[in-house]
């Protein structure tokens, strides 16, 4: 009879210090994991795919070749597991199962489907993810100078983002639409330094929550790699990332903060919070989630400061995770009317992202024309700043230049011209993105690409 006992946890598992990732472990025991459940990932591996090469199964499961054959001889004694082949190498082995094997993966197919990489503990995460924090760098005043020298935001907004992000206070972003949140929101994150180590499951309770997501835990730059100590032996189960950006819009519901459950998969992902820890999550667009903007804020807001989030999964089962993460929300709508007189006077820092000066639209767009490919002129621009902008009422907001260019580009590439700053194409693509020419007075700012929520770069929508 398969034995159920688990094992207990191995501290050489969990973490080593001075190295990015976590040792590979030597036996089973090691992992930390119950038996149980490595037996069940060969067998539902065998039954998937039959006669499977040694090899093969340590790419699947993320286990070292130690600890595979460990449980594939308890497998081969139990009559569960039989060796198909062998070649002349201790590795070359082909496994596959028995007649009575195929009956017992078939049920434990059948209780859960999930067919991946073996998980980590929750403890060695939390291990993990305490020992990271603590070892995050911090943002300096010239790297922060040195990024947005070319975006005309006042040194006083400056000072706060640094401020807030060398803290790990929350922040606010608010002002209109079109102002630049979002992409100063998401060239914050990606302003993070230093590597993360994220595992590709965790076991909580009897159930596996998949954590890792390539999409989001993105793998580490050149320079970062040269960077990162050398870890020849590390557990495979881990992967080594860039600090994550974790961006939320207004789709988000309060089921969602939780772990959803992937029942094709047999398992769940992990909830939002857990694929930002270390890294930042953005709350874009408050007040457009479909729950109140005070609750949501005080979710995130209290985890933050506890740091853990309090989760259960869908058979009741409930647990706390690691909340480690930098909380940043973004709003066009009034602070004050958003937010609930407790929950604003818990925000670490507001940060009010208006319009450019006059001098400072000039010069962005200048640089974006150049940018573009767009001949430039001056009188053309007063044009723009002075009869359309002034006679709509439109803020000289940071997103109007690429908008507008972006038209004239489209407009000159359909009909074979070179693109050229005019009042005649500015009007065109004035019109183009006001009926009647005109900002109608609903709306106070063009279609805003800071909002534009693709998946890249480099924040990622997860929900």
């Amino acid at each position: 009879m398969l034995s159920l006992d688990p094992s207990p946890y191995a501290s050489t598992a969990e973490t080593e210090p001075g190295g990015a990732l976590p040792p590979q472990p030597r036996t089973l025991r090691d992992t930390g994991l119950p038996q149980q459940l490595i037996v069940e990932l060969i067998a539902k591996v065998l039954y998937v795919g039959g006669r499977t090469h040694l090899p093969v199964l340590t790419t699947k499961l993320h286990l070292s070749i130690n600890v595979l054959r460990e449980a594939l001889d308890f497998l081969v004694a139990e009559h569960v597991v039989e060796v198909a082949w062998r070649g002349e190498s201790d590795i070359d082995v082909q496994y596959q199962l028995t007649a009575a094997g195929k009956q017992r993966a078939s049920g434990w197919m059948e209780r859960c489907r999930y067919v991946g990489p073996a998980p980590v503990t929750l403890d060695a995460y939390r291990a993990m993810v305490e020992r990271q924090a603590g070892q995050a760098p911090q943002l300096c005043a010239d790297d922060l100078a040195a990024e947005f020298a070319d975006d005309f935001f006042p040194r006083a907004v400056q000072q706060m983002l640094g401020a807030a992000m060398y803290s790990g206070r929350s922040m606010l972003l608010y002002g209109p639409s079109g102002g630049g949140k979002s992409t100063l929101a998401r060239r914050l994150g990606a302003m993070q330094q230093g590597l993360v180590a994220v595992p590709h499951a965790l076991m909580v309770g009897q159930d596996i929550i998949q954590l890792y997501d390539p999409s989001l835990h993105r793998a580490p730059l050149p320079r970062q790699v040269r960077q990162a100590p050398e870890r020849r032996s590390a557990d495979p189960r881990w992967v080594l990332c860039q600090r994550p950006v974790v961006a939320l819009d207004g789709d988000l519901s309060e089921d969602m903060l939780d772990p959803q459950p992937d029942t094709p998969n047999g398992c769940y992902r992990a909830p939002p919070q857990l694929m930002a820890n270390n890294g930042l999550l953005i709350v874009d667009d408050l007040g457009r989630q479909r729950m109140s903007a005070t609750d949501l804020f005080n979710r995130f807001s209290q985890a933050q400061e506890l740091q853990r989030s309090h989760l259960s999964l869908a058979g009741g089962y409930h647990f706390s995770a690691p909340c480690r993460m930098r909380l940043l929300f973004a709003t066009s709508q009034a602070p004050e009317a958003l937010l609930d007189t407790s929950a604003l006077r818990r925000v670490g820092y507001k940060i009010g992202i208006g319009a450019l000066s006059a001098a400072n639209y000039r010069t962005l767009f200048r640089q974006q024309c150049l940018g573009a490919g767009v001949l430039y002129d001056e009188p053309s621009l007063r044009y723009l700043i002075d009869e359309l902008h002034a006679g709509s009422g439109l803020p000289l907001l940071a997103s109007c230049p690429r908008e507008i260019i972006s038209r004239i580009a489209d407009f000159a590439g359909f009909n074979g011209e070179p693109p050229r700053l005019t009042v005649a194409t500015l009007d065109q693509a004035w019109t183009s993105m006001f009926a009647g020419g005109a900002a109608p007075p609903a709306v106070a700012a063009p279609p805003d690409h800071d909002h534009d929520h693709t998946l890249d770069q480099p924040a990622q929508h997860i929900l």
